[in-house]
């Protein structure tokens, strides 16, 4: 990830609704949600919920495919890593990172 994109993603998730739909999508996993699960379960009318999965989608942190009638976004796990492992290329001033056993994407600096 260059970071033209990571400022893209980050600008995406800088929002509280976006924040919110992504988490929910992320917390599905590749099952992904309907925009009326989303909208039933967060309580985002369905134009704004819209207008921010459009938002997520041109950052490349959602996919949507088409089931039927039905369209069912997802959360672009790929993007997020690549986002993660961009803001913590350089941490610990170079030196190895040891991962958490919380979440094994979160480095803990061990110097």
């Amino acid at each position: 990830m260059d970071e033209t994109q990571a400022v893209k993603s980050l600008g995406a998730l800088a929002q509280e609704t976006r924040l919110r739909i992504f988490r929910a999508l992320v917390a599905q996993g590749t099952q992904g949600l309907t925009p009326g699960h989303l909208t039933e379960s967060l309580g985002v009318p369905g134009t704004a919920l819209s207008f921010h999965l459009k938002e997520l989608s041109h950052a490349g942190l959602v996919s949507q495919e088409r089931d039927g009638r039905h369209l069912i976004y997802r959360a672009e796990f790929g993007a997020m890593k690549d986002l993660l492992q961009f803001l913590t290329a350089h941490c610990c001033q170079g030196e190895p990172c040891e991962m958490t056993t919380a979440s094994s994407a979160v480095p803990t600096c061990t110097n």
